[in-house]
C-alpha cells in the first residue's frame, strides 16, 4: 500500500470514528463561545409611578419599570402590573406589555399604565415573566390618590395667600340712605413657571343673616406672570345698613378652581368676620328686590313700603323692628335695676 492511500485510509477511519462520538454524546461538541456565555438572566432593577390623564373619578397612573439583564437571550418575556385597593384588596386594573426577546445588556426602562378611582390608595404590583415562567416581581404602594388635580381644573392661578395682605378687600365708593356702592379688590397669584391664561372671577355678596343674594358680578382675571400677584377690581351696588360676605371664586371653562371669602360690615352695630356662624334676625326682603339689571328693586329705592304705600321717613333694612327690640330690652333692663 502507498503512502497516498494509507493517509485515505486514516482519514476515513477518523471521519467514522467522529460520526459515532457525535451520535453517542452529542454535547461532547459544541461551540466554545456558548461554554463561556453564562444562562439569561433578567430582573428588576427599579420601579417608577407618575401620574398620567388625571380625571374626575378616575386617574392614570404611567408606570416605569427598570429591567436589568445579564447573559444569553431570554425568550418571550412579559411584565404584568395589576393594581390592587390597598384598604380593599379588590383588583382595580391590570395590563401586559409584550416586550419580546430580551438580548440587550444592561438596563432598560419598559413603560405601562393602569387606571384607578380618585381616591384612596393602591399595591402595584410588578411580575416579570420569560416564557410563561415567573422569574421575578416588585410591589409599590402608592397614597393620596384624591389629590390628584383633574386636568379640567389644572391651572396654577389661586386666591393669594397671605397672612397680612388681604385677600378681599372691600371698600365704600358712595353711600346714601338707601343703598352703597362698593369696591371689592380680589388678589390673585400665579403659581406656575408660565403665564396664565384668562379664567372668570365670579363674586356673590349674601346679606350676613339670610344668606339672601344682595348682588353679584363677574370679572375676567387676565394674563398673570410666572410668581406674580394681579388684583382684580369689581363694583357693585347693595342696600346700606347691612353686612355681607363676600364670596369669591375662580372658574375655568365653567370648572371651580379656587374660592375664597371675605366680609362688609356696613352695620356699625353688629360686625361679621369671614367663616363665621352669626344668629337668624328677621330682615326687609324689599330691600334685595333686584330689576333686571341686578341692582335693588325700584321699591326700595324710591322708599316704597311693602303694602305699596311710600313714606319719606323710612328707614332701610330692620329700622322699625330693630327700635322695637331695643325698646323692649330697655324696659327689661330698666325693671331688673328696680
Amino acid at each position: 500500500m502507498d503512502t497516498r492511500t494509507a493517509l485515505l485510509a486514516a482519514a476515513a477511519a477518523l471521519l467514522v470514528v467522529s460520526a459515532v462520538g457525535a451520535v453517542a454524546a452529542p454535547d461532547a461538541i459544541s461551540d466554545p463561545r456558548e461554554t463561556n456565555e453564562p444562562p439569561g438572566r433578567i430582573d428588576i432593577a427599579g420601579a417608577t409611578v407618575a401620574p398620567g390623564e388625571v380625571r374626575g373619578e378616575t386617574a392614570e397612573l404611567r408606570l416605569g419599570t427598570d429591567l436589568r439583564h445579564r447573559g444569553s437571550t431570554v425568550e418571550n418575556v412579559t411584565v404584568r402590573h395589576r393594581a390592587i385597593g390597598s384598604e380593599s384588596g379588590l383588583l382595580a386594573d391590570e395590563t401586559t406589555v409584550d416586550v419580546g426577546d430580551v438580548d440587550f445588556e444592561g438596563e432598560r426602562t419598559v413603560n405601562g399604565t393602569v387606571t384607578v378611582d380618585r381616591e384612596g390608595g393602591y399595591r402595584i404590583e410588578t411580575v416579570v415573566f420569560a416564557d410563561g415562567e415567573r422569574r421575578e416581581q416588585q410591589t409599590t404602594r402608592v397614597a393620596g390618590v384624591a389629590a390628584l388635580t383633574p386636568d379640567y381644573a389644572d391651572t396654577q392661578v389661586g386666591f393669594t395667600d397671605g397672612s397680612v395682605w388681604p385677600t378681599v378687600a372691600v371698600s365704600v365708593v358712595e353711600a346714601d340712605n338707601e343703598t352703597a356702592t362698593l369696591s371689592t379688590s380680589i388678589s390673585v397669584t400665579n403659581r406656575g413657571d408660565e403665564p396664565s391664561e384668562d379664567i372668570d372671577l365670579r363674586l356673590l355678596l349674601r346679606q350676613a343673616e339670610s344668606n339672601v343674594i344682595a348682588a353679584e358680578a363677574t370679572e375676567t382675571v387676565g394674563t398673570v406672570r410666572p410668581g406674580r400677584t394681579d388684583t382684580v377690581t369689581a363694583t357693585v351696588e347693595v342696600p346700606d345698613g347691612y353686612n355681607y360676605y363676600v364670596d369669591a371664586a375662580l372658574f375655568d371653562d365653567d370648572v371651580l378652581v379656587d374660592e375664597t371669602q371675605g366680609v362688609a360690615n356696613l352695620n356699625p352695630r353688629e360686625t361679621i368676620s369671614a367663616n363665621q356662624t352669626v344668629r337668624d334676625v328677621e330682615f326687609s326682603v324689599e330691600d334685595f328686590q333686584r330689576g333686571e339689571d341686578g341692582a335693588a328693586g325700584d321699591d326700595a329705592a324710591d322708599g316704597a313700603a311693602p303694602d305699596g304705600s311710600t313714606s319719606d321717613d323710612s328707614t332701610p333694612g330692620f329700622g322699625p323692628i330693630v327700635a322695637l327690640v331695643a325698646l323692649v330690652v330697655a324696659a327689661l333692663t330698666a325693671r331688673r335695676r328696680q
